[in-house]
């Protein structure tokens, strides 16, 4: 057995498959480690560790190959911070929802099968893995009580069906395994609508089942879903901690190929091109605007693949601790925000599920935000501006909107929370779910026309087509209303926005990102 390594850059990112605690973000320079190791038929492997938000990935090789059924062991270490599980109210929990990209020599990256029999993962001590059912990732958590810290979990192990993939016993793999923070919204009632005075809100109405199409399945008022199993809240899903970072778009970027990436920017970039004089790529322009950092260099290779970095401070050099990567990702349409989450093998959350997400199981209050009151104040500056610890210049702020003249975009996921703040203070959801009120608009399904009806609540496979776009029907009928409506803010199957629960925004394509991504379970 040989090794080397190999230290590099590397953004990675978060979204949604259907306690408010001390957020801290810390920048890192983060380690890529190539490990070569010769397995039991000369397999030559790759692999890399990564990181995600807070999450961090370590250690990552393979071990325990068998050639026979045509597995191995991807083991790694995995931490996150403000980690909780709670048999009290909310009863939920956080947990990270952990998948491996793989690639063949020089080939694309690829999303790969895991074992969907639990057994077949080794958990670390203290924690529990739940594979989803169809082998595109794994659900991390505490298996018992706790609250904060850094929780920290040595050589958990998952099984990656290699074979189910076609990748040969002695293939050369690259693998890059992917963590990204999630909340459980665990089954029960709750009130869709706050009785207020919303442009389009709901009538308040309570959401006692998980028929969709039966009274107490949808609003009063409302045309019944096309399917029963339309996913209307009440049945438990896993929703993303925080909006989709720019860090995690450069990641999703990195692993597409170059006409791939082309359509998930907002430059021309295709093949042939090799002088670029609009390098910050997602808002089209020669600097940067509205604090969205993504960019490319000026000069580029006319084929393959472009690498993209967050360049905040303007310096051109990737990696830089005040870069902007958790900045939340804005300019992006509703066509990248799905196409996102195929790639992540997550999906877009309906209205009903963003409802129950922001006010849980609590009475609905007239006109609320998302953390349950009709106070919200505005953040008005910013300091340690791009930075992993970037934060409201006024302290009491507890949401980013209408583009203040001292702030002008969206800012780093959850930087209203602190050690003492409340579910109020932090701009927080009854679950723990972050700037659902703000910071950018959320984009949703929604119940209120037939396309948004018919969505069927499937997942994500982690493949895009050959275009990069979002292939029907991985993550339902989303595919069909790419790029319409960006003038109102929301998608076409968005058409409702829950007024009494997100701050206002102004209707732009700078203020838009995708909706936190979920898992239906």
């Amino acid at each position: 057995m040989t090794q080397s390594v190999q230290r590099t850059h590397q953004n990675t990112f978060p979204v949604f498959r259907g306690l408010v605690s001390q957020h801290r973000r810390i920048d890192r320079m983060v380690t890529t480690i190539q490990r070569y190791l010769f397995l039991a038929l000369s397999a030559l492997f790759i692999s890399s560790a990564a990181f995600a938000n807070n999450v961090t990935v370590s250690n990552v090789t393979m071990t325990a190959q068998d050639s026979s059924n045509d597995y191995v062991l991807v083991e790694f270490d995995v931490s996150w911070e403000n980690s909780w599980r709670t048999s009290s109210t909310p009863n939920n929990w956080g947990a990270v929802w952990v998948f491996v990209k793989y690639k063949v020599g020089s080939g694309d990256w690829q999303h790969a099968t895991l074992s969907a029999t639990a057994s077949r993962h080794t958990a670390t001590s203290g924690s529990t893995i739940t594979p989803s059912s169809d082998g595109k990732g794994v659900f991390i958590y505490r298996s018992a009580n706790g609250l904060g810290g850094t929780f920290s979990l040595s050589d958990a192990r998952l099984r990656w069906n290699y074979g189910s993939d076609s990748v040969a016993d002695d293939a050369q793999v690259a693998l890059n395994v992917v963590a990204t923070e999630m909340v459980y919204v665990p089954t029960g009632t709750f009130s869709a609508g706050s009785g207020g005075t919303g442009t389009n809100e709901f009538t308040l109405t309570t959401i006692n089942t998980g028929s969709a199409t039966v009274a107490g399945g949808f609003p009063t008022g409302q045309t019944a879903p096309g399917s029963d199993s339309w996913p209307n809240g009440y049945t438990a899903f896993y929703c993303m901690k925080y909006a989709i970072t720019q860090e995690q778009y450069v990641d999703f970027l990195k692993t597409l190929d170059r006409t791939q990436q082309n359509t998930r920017t907002g430059t021309d970039l295709a093949s042939g091109i090799t002088s670029v004089t609009r390098r910050y790529v997602m808002c089209n322009a020669s600097s940067m605007a509205s604090r969205n950092g993504i960019r490319c260099d000026a000069t580029i290779p006319a084929t393959g693949t472009i690498t993209f970095y967050c360049d905040y401070n303007g310096n051109g050099i990737g990696g830089d601790f005040d870069n902007g990567q958790h900045i939340a990702c804005n300019y992006l349409s509703w066509a990248d925000g799905a196409a996102y989450a195929d790639w992540a093998a997550l999906r877009p959350m309906t209205e009903l599920e963003f409802e129950k997400a922001c006010r849980g199981t609590a009475a609905a209050v007239a006109d609320e935000y998302a953390w349950g009151s009709t106070s919200i104040t505005q953040a008005t500056g910013i300091t340690n501006s791009g930075a992993g610890n970037e934060t409201a210049s006024n302290s009491s702020a507890n949401s980013v909107y209408e583009f203040h003249a001292s702030v002008q975009g969206p800012m780093r996921v959850g930087c209203f929370a602190t050690s003492n703040s409340t579910r109020e203070t932090a701009g927080a959801t009854y679950y723990g779910i972050m700037e659902m009120s703000g910071n950018l608009v959320k984009r949703c399904v929604t119940i209120e026309n037939v396309d948004g009806r018919s969505f069927t609540g499937s997942h994500g496979d982690g493949v895009l087509d050959s275009t990069g776009e979002m292939p029907t029907p991985a993550v339902g009928q989303a595919q069909a209303h790419q790029g319409q409506a960006i003038a109102a803010v929301i998608g076409p199957i968005m058409q409702r926005r829950p007024v009494c629960l997100t701050a206002p925004m102004r209707p732009t394509r700078m203020t838009c990102g995708p909706a936190l991504l979920s898992f239906g379970v």
